[in-house]
């Protein structure tokens, strides 16, 4: 079984983000970057299914050169090779065209399934996965909490807001899964030390034969308008107690009408 997880580079949950005056796109320099939370399930998803029926991953990320970063903690985890497609005309693509760059990264490689995280955590739209799968002309089984391989036949547990649906798909396919899927594993010394010898293609937009034109902000389908920075938090209240403060505080919620 070959598999294929597509992760990607997000700002630190908790850094403190902003945007950029000039373009207003997120600022990814301003804060560190790490791996995507929900998509080490994804990883970890896929190294259990390689464990229970052979086979190899491929860790698959879009991103400007740090992303290498992200890519090999991945791998580390004990993925066994990658692919970055990096493009500086590719900074500021929107969804539409960051699944059309995926789909060309991944078609053609004969992936028999290919995983997603349910989103990334900077932007949480949840597109991607179903984008790349009507790319490529591929079932598409979204929000896995369970999933399970058996021959060409690929069944999921579908997270809804009643429960789950039991879905099943012919491979090849593509599946996102959710946090409740797995607990990921911590990388090893050994895996650390295995993911910097292990191979990383490289590819640009005009590798994967897309024309720049169709792909960064230029051609985004959406952009940020205009944007301000968040107003300072204002001082509290402060109420000394000496005797009246109990008064004092229901005065204050009854102002404020919290009461």
């Amino acid at each position: 079984m070959k598999i294929a997880v597509c992760v990607k580079q997000v700002p630190d949950t908790w850094a403190e983000k902003k945007l950029k005056a000039d373009t207003s796109t997120l600022d990814r320099e301003s804060a560190d970057g790490v791996l995507n939370e929900l998509d080490e399930y994804a990883v970890e998803q896929a190294l259990q299914l390689v464990e229970a029926n052979g086979g190899e991953v491929v860790i698959v990320t879009m991103g400007p050169e740090r992303a290498a970063e992200t890519l090999r903690k991945a791998i580390s985890m004990g993925a066994d090779a990658g692919i970055h497609v990096l493009d500086n005309n590719l900074a500021g693509s929107d969804a539409i065209a960051t699944s059309a760059v995926l789909a060309k990264a991944l078609e053609g490689r004969d992936f028999d399934l290919i995983i997603f995280g349910s989103e990334s955590t900077d932007a949480r739209m949840s597109v991607i996965p179903a984008m790349v799968a009507e790319r490529l002309g591929l079932a598409q089984v979204t929000f896995a909490q369970k999933v399970n391989v058996d021959g060409t036949t690929l069944t999921a547990e579908r997270v809804t807001d009643y429960g789950f649906d039991t879905l099943s798909a012919t491979l090849p396919a593509v599946v996102s899964v959710v946090e409740k899927i797995n607990e990921p594993r911590y990388p090893s010394f050994k895996g650390i030390m295995a993911a910097k010898k292990k191979p990383v293609e490289t590819l640009t937009a005009t590798d994967l034969g897309l024309d720049p034109s169709v792909v960064g902000a230029g051609a985004a389908w959406s952009a940020v308008a205009d944007f301000a920075a968040r107003p300072p938090k204002p001082a509290g209240v402060v109420i000394s107690d000496e005797g009246s403060g109990g008064t004092s505080i229901a005065d204050y919620l009854t102002t404020s009408k919290f009461i």
